[in-house]
C-alpha cells in the first residue's frame, strides 16, 4: 500500500493548479447588488514538483496572495482545479481536509500580527500539533525545544511572549510553528519583506537549510525579484491576476521575454549600473 502511494507521488506533481479563477464581487446600493468583479486570480496554471521551490513574483495587487489563499482553501475559487498528488483539493472533506491542512502550511508576511500576544512560545508552537494529535500535552516541551533548535533559537525562550522578540526572531518562530505539523509544502507569503536586509538573508538561508533537512517544497511569494533569484528553482511572474511568464529562474532572469518581467528586473537596485552607483554614493 505504501509502495503504491510512494510510486504515485513520484509520477505526479506535488501540486498542480489548473485554470484557477478567484474573483471577488463588487457590491453597491442598499441591496448590495453585484455590479462587477475583481479578478484577483484569472486563469492561473502551474506545476510544483516535490523538493522544488517555485517563486511567484509580481507587484502588490497582482493576485499572488489571493492565489496563496485559494490554494490554502481560505478563498473559494470561481473555477479551476487544485491537485495535491493528483487529488482534487477542492473536494476534500473531513479527515482528508484535515490531513491537507497538515501537508500545506503557510508563513505570512507580518510576524508581529501572526503570533497571539497572549500565548507563550510553547503554546504557539504546540497548539496545532496537539489538536492534530501529533503530540501529547505532556510531551509538548521537548517537541517545542526541537522546533526552536531547527530555526536557530534556544529552549530558554519557550516561556516568553511574542512582544519580547525582534522581527527576525518572530519570523523564525512562525517558521517553527509551520514545521510543527510536518508539512510537505510550505507557502511563504512575503515571508521576508517586513525584515531588514541582513535579517532577510539569514531567514532565506534558514529556509534553504530546512528544505534540505526536511525535504520540503516551497511556494515562495514575493514582490522582490532579487529574492526569487536567491531561493527559487523556477519563477512564475504574475500581472493583473494572470501569469505572464514562467520558467527556470536563471533563464527567465537572464533573458526575460515579457515587458513586465523586464520592468521588475529594472526596478532591482544594482551597484554596477551608473544610476544606482550614483544613488549609493549620495546615500553614503
Amino acid at each position: 500500500m505504501n509502495d503504491t502511494s510512494d510510486t504515485r507521488r513520484t509520477t505526479v506533481p506535488l501540486l498542480e493548479v489548473r485554470g484557477v479563477k478567484t474573483w471577488f464581487p463588487i457590491k453597491k446600493g442598499v441591496f448590495a447588488r453585484t455590479v462587477g468583479w475583481v479578478k484577483a486570480v484569472d486563469g492561473v496554471d502551474f506545476v510544483l514538483n516535490a523538493g522544488e521551490t517555485l517563486g511567484v513574483v509580481g507587484e502588490s495587487g497582482c493576485g499572488k496572495s489571493s492565489l496563496a489563499r485559494t490554494i490554502l482553501r481560505l478563498a473559494k475559487p470561481r473555477a479551476g482545479e487544485i491537485l495535491l498528488d493528483g487529488e482534487d483539493v477542492l473536494k476534500f472533506r473531513g479527515a482528508r481536509l484535515q490531513r491537507y491542512r497538515r501537508d500545506v502550511q503557510v508563513v505570512f508576511q507580518d510576524p508581529h500580527a501572526s503570533l497571539n500576544p497572549r500565548h507563550t512560545i510553547l503554546d504557539i508552537l504546540t497548539e496545532a500539533a496537539v489538536a492534530h494529535r501529533l503530540v501529547e500535552k505532556s510531551a509538548r516541551r521537548p517537541m517545542a525545544e526541537r522546533l526552536l533548535s531547527n530555526v536557530g533559537l534556544g529552549p530558554e525562550l519557550l516561556d516568553r511572549y511574542p512582544h519580547e522578540f525582534s522581527g527576525g526572531q518572530r519570523q523564525r518562530i512562525c517558521i517553527a510553528r509551520a514545521l510543527a505539523l510536518q508539512p510537505r509544502l510550505l507557502i511563504c507569503d512575503e515571508a521576508v519583506s517586513a525584515l531588514d536586509l541582513s535579517i532577510q538573508a539569514q531567514v532565506l538561508n534558514l529556509l534553504a537549510d530546512l528544505k534540505e533537512q526536511f525535504g520540503l517544497s516551497y511556494l515562495f511569494i514575493t514582490h522582490n525579484i532579487s529574492v526569487v533569484e536567491h531561493i527559487a528553482d523556477r519563477v512564475l511572474v504574475m500581472y493583473n491576476g494572470k501569469v505572464v511568464e514562467t520558467g527556470p529562474t536563471r533563464e527567465v532572469l537572464a533573458h526575460p521575454q515579457n515587458d513586465y518581467t523586464k520592468l521588475l528586473m529594472d526596478a532591482v537596485p544594482r551597484i554596477d549600473r551608473p544610476e544606482d552607483a550614483a544613488d549609493a554614493g549620495a546615500s553614503a
